[in-house]
């Protein structure tokens, strides 16, 4: 591991669910589902659930801070559990689901504790904050067959996902809501028209079809960075086109039968507007995906103010 990387432990309840969310992000470098805090070495996965090693399921991400921040993975993580549980998450019960961050040094530390007093403060739950702030500990690597679950067995893993309670706990409790009328007074008409009403703006004439300046295109409502225009090429279509987005959980897709069609509409993962649709038309070389974009659900800042709109941490994307 290089002196630029580092670790971070969390332990959210079934680790299957506490992949996701942080693999492939910028930053990461890799995501190891496995078991920590417990009194017996090399423990197995019928071992913990047992409740007598211990050992609670976690993660361990190895990532670069300059990228991604310890405090962003820290917030991640509280929105992926309910924090006020102290018997286990959701349908799984008992000591080796209990959530805890394990912190690797004082910086992490503080950081974590920080966050678990605005979280209390916050008032965004009757409950207290019941999850553990504790010391890193051996962390043992689970069995192969539990490794990135999400991707080898992904069928099976958005049933339990749903079916376990996480996926309506996060959508109830995480998800940001946005007053309609308050979106209004926000955004020009076409915005609200594309991203409220599933609009599409007309090619060739609109505002960043043509645009290859330096700099990231943010959601207009959450301003989460959505694309970068390193990504971005002349489709020949009329609208703002990319090979990828800068952070693939910052969007979502859906299936899209509108207009006698079927479509992959994406939408944003935040602020949950429309933003356009993917197609599998893109270059080969880059991945072979077109990111079809309205220019109205976007805000383009250009890589000079990106530091100073608080976009700094991507400034990385830039350099050759």
């Amino acid at each position: 591991m290089s002196n630029s990387l580092e670790k971070a432990t969390f332990a959210g309840g079934c680790f299957w669910c506490m992949v996701e969310p942080f693999d492939s992000r910028p930053g990461i470098e890799r995501v190891v589902s496995g078991y920590t805090g417990g009194h017996v070495e090399n423990p197995t996965y019928e071992q913990v659930c047992s409740n007598t090693t211990g050992h609670v399921e976690a993660v361990e991400i190895t990532f670069d801070p300059a990228l991604m921040p310890y405090k962003e993975l820290v917030e991640t993580y509280w929105q992926q559990i309910d924090p006020t549980d102290l018997g286990g998450q959701f349908n799984d019960r008992g000591e080796s689901y209990q959530t805890a961050i394990f912190y690797h040094n004082e910086e992490q530390r503080a950081i974590a504790e920080e966050s678990k007093q605005a979280l209390e403060a916050s008032g965004k739950f009757s409950k207290p904050i019941v999850t553990k702030i504790l010391p890193a500990k051996t962390f043992y690597p689970a069995e192969e067959e539990h490794q990135n679950y999400y991707k080898k067995q992904s069928f099976h893993y958005r049933l339990y996902k749903k079916g376990s309670g996480r996926e309506d706990f996060i959508n109830n409790n995480w998800k940001e809501t946005y007053d309609k009328e308050e979106l209004k007074k926000k955004l020009t008409p076409l915005q609200y028209h594309v991203t409220q009403e599933n609009g599409t703006e007309l090619p060739f004439k609109n505002e960043y079809w043509n645009n290859f300046k330096d700099g990231i295109y943010v959601d207009i409502i959450s301003g989460k960075p959505l694309f970068s225009s390193k990504d971005q090429y002349d489709a020949n279509c009329g609208w703002p086109s990319f090979t990828r987005p800068i952070d693939r959980h910052e969007i979502k897709e859906n299936m899209d039968t509108s207009h006698g069609m079927i479509r992959t509409e994406v939408r944003s993962g935040s602020a949950d507007s429309h933003l356009g649709h993917v197609f599998e038309d893109g270059p080969v070389e880059a991945g072979g995906l077109r990111y079809c974009i309205n220019s109205a659900a976007m805000r383009f800042i250009p890589k000079e103010k990106m530091k100073e709109e608080g976009y700094g941490q991507y400034l990385h994307l830039f350099n050759e």
